[in-house]
This record gives C-alpha cells, structure tokens and sequence, in this order.
C-alpha cells in the first residue's frame, strides 16, 4: 500500500513521545508535515530533524504541525528529541503498521546485506486529511525548505 497526493491520509493510532498517542484526527483543520526517517541519532536523521527544528516557527505561523516517525523505541525517540532539543512529537512505529499503511518500507542494501528499511519520506496533509505533497526517497539537504514551501502555499 503507498499514500499519493488528492487521496485520504491513512488513519494512524500510535505511541508518541511525551506519554502521548497520535492520531491523523489529532491534527484535524491543520496541515500535518508527517515526515519518515531511518533511525534516531544517525547524521543524516539528525541533520533531517534539526531542519525541521530550526523551521519549526515557520511552520506554525503557517498553521502546520510535524511528527517524525521511526520504528525506534519510545525511550530513543525521546531522548534523541531531548538531546536535539525537538518541539515536535515523534512517533514509535515498532510494529510498522504506519509504515506499511503510507509505503515507505523498502529493501535496502548495506555491505552487502540487504535488509528492510524505512525509505526517508514526507507527506503534507492538509486540514481535511488529504495528502497534498509526497516526497520518498529524501535527500536531506534543503528538504525542510521544500516541503514549507508546500505548506506555505496551502495556508
């Protein structure tokens, strides 16, 4: 199953950091920037997630939340957001059930093992709980800006 741009956002209900449970209806009348990511505390999901930080105002003033999501634990993802002092929630996908429902896992390739993984991957969700922007297979530099580019143009 994959998640493209004009359909329904897949419905979610999954542990997130700060004691909390997320779901898609959380962010109902916001735009959410859900946004997948390998593993906690590897440069280039550090440099993703510090991206989204240092925007962060940017995207509230333009009426959007963002959640990052990983199949770490919850204690990984909370101290990974402590230590890079992240204002947004991060969500533990251990069971890959938000993964499989937006598609983002993928058969990897690592000296010469292959395994699956999550493929870096964002979805803009707007207010109403469609999906009005994709992007998989992130690179990370520059991608926070894109993607608030999108938001911006939405708000």
């Amino acid at each position: 199953m994959t998640a493209e741009i004009n359909e329904h956002a897949p419905e979610f209900r999954a542990p997130a950091t700060g004691d909390k449970t997320l779901q898609l209806s959380d962010f109902a009348g916001r735009i959410l920037v859900l946004y997948f990511y390998p593993r906690d505390n590897t440069p280039g999901c550090t440099q993703e997630g510090e991206a989204f930080r240092d925007l962060y105002p940017a995207f509230q003033r333009a009426g959007a939340d963002i959640v990052g999501v990983s199949r770490d634990s919850l204690r990984k993802h909370d101290n990974f957001r402590s230590k890079h002092a992240f204002p947004f929630d991060l969500i533990s996908d251990a069971d890959e059930r938000l993964c499989k429902a937006y598609g983002v896992l993928k058969e990897k390739n690592m000296y010469g093992r292959t395994h699956i993984g999550i493929e870096r991957s964002t979805f803009v969700i707007d207010g109403d709980g469609v999906i009005r922007g994709v992007w998989r297979g992130v690179k990370v530099a520059e991608h926070a800006d894109e993607v608030l580019a999108t938001v911006t143009a939405l708000a």
